[in-house]
């Protein structure tokens, strides 16, 4: 058996059609659930993406499905055209590692600095976050995990106090996000990230820079590995 989870085929009526809920809520949803087919090629490079398709398949309007390709576009996944329907554009090995380096120096640089900058009420904020993270493992539901997941490296970024540092890792961190929400499909993935997540906050708390920073660039560089991985297994 591999060592992925399967995930369901995505024409499935059940699995296709997003509840009730706020717009902001649907996007984000749809986006997943498009980037993931993106990503396991079931919707291959070229492939047109009509808005009115998109949303009769997946039970919703259109306006959430204009958002999610717009944000797939920043990340890289869709290529959007004037006057016509978007299209996959699925970026090459070669651009997602490179943008997975930057976001692994740039992750670790913030992790280095909030070893020394981040206030009291930052690190105990951190701290308790990392243990609601940990109550979610238990869960193993990847979808909250992911969402608290987002929250925790804010947290280190914002820790950094380095506004610019802060919107560069902001920025990067978003057009990977489509890439490295995979990684949370993988057997065993969620414990191991809050594993690794256990030794950056550690060497934050304690003030470590140099450790902190080289655990926060471990984890990065094996986010990239899991997801590579996750596609290959497809």
């Amino acid at each position: 058996m591999s060592e992925f989870l399967q995930v369901p085929a995505f024409d499935t009526p059940v699995d296709t059609t997003l509840a009730p809920r706020r717009s902001g809520t649907r996007t984000e949803e749809l986006r997943i659930l498009l980037a993931d087919e993106i990503v396991r090629g079931k919707l291959s490079p070229g492939m047109p993406l009509e808005e009115a398709e998109i949303a009769r398949r997946f039970g919703v309007s259109r306006t959430p499905v204009r958002e999610a390709i717009r944000e797939l576009a920043a990340s890289g996944l869709v290529e959007t055209r004037a006057h016509r329907s978007a299209i996959v554009a699925r970026p090459s090995s070669e651009r997602l590692r490179g943008m997975f380096d930057v976001l692994a120096e740039l992750e670790s640089l913030c992790a280095g600095l909030s070893a020394i900058k981040m206030t009291s009420d930052e690190r105990q904020a951190l701290q308790e976050l990392h243990a609601e993270l940990g109550e979610l493992v238990l869960e193993g539901d990847p979808k909250p995990y992911h969402e608290m997941n987002e929250q925790f490296h804010s947290l280190i970024y914002i820790g950094s106090h380095n506004a610019y540092l802060t919107e560069l890792t902001f920025a990067t961190r978003t057009r990977l996000s489509p890439f490295s929400h995979m990684q949370f499909r993988a057997m065993g993935r969620l414990t191991r990230s809050h594993e690794e997540h256990d030794r950056v906050v550690a060497a934050i708390i304690e003030g470590d820079q140099a450790t902190a920073s080289a655990e926060m660039r471990s984890h990065i560089t094996t986010v990239e590995i899991t997801y590579e991985r996750y596609v290959e297994s497809a």
